[in-house]
């Protein structure tokens, strides 16, 4: 009977140990992911920043150069035009923007299936262990 308790209390704390190293290993998986989302935004924003600096110089320096070609027949003409044309596309990036932004992310994607795994895993562990009694 002894041998029976001990062997009992073995395998409780064997799932325990269990246990505590699957969710240390997901902790793991999870701060991971937050790591190398938090490195590839900072990327991203980065080249898209200098992307948008050389882009709104290269707008700055067509826009003079279409008013200058302009300015004797149709400045205030080729003024709003650009005018025009600059808010109306800051509006609709900002709409896309705003889109992108409510759309879900995949940030946890991998944490999520690896936990998806883990339970369908018990729940057919735990119907082989219902068909076995």
């Amino acid at each position: 009977m002894a041998n029976a308790d001990g062997g009992l209390f073995a395998s409780v704390r064997q799932l325990l140990a269990t246990g505590v190293e699957t969710l240390r290993v997901r902790l793991e998986l999870l701060s991971t992911e937050v790591e190398q989302e938090k490195i590839r935004l900072f990327d991203a924003v980065l080249w898209a920043g200098l992307a948008l600096l050389l882009l709104g110089m290269g707008l700055l320096f067509l826009c003079g150069l279409i008013v200058v070609l302009l300015w004797d027949q149709h400045r205030l003409l080729a003024l709003g035009g650009l005018t025009v044309v600059f808010l109306g596309s800051g509006y609709w990036v900002l709409q896309i923007a705003r889109t992108r932004l409510r759309a879900p992310g995949g940030l946890f994607a991998s944490s999520v299936a690896e936990l998806e795994r883990d339970r369908s895993e018990l729940a057919r562990e735990r119907a082989g262990l219902d068909e076995a009694e």
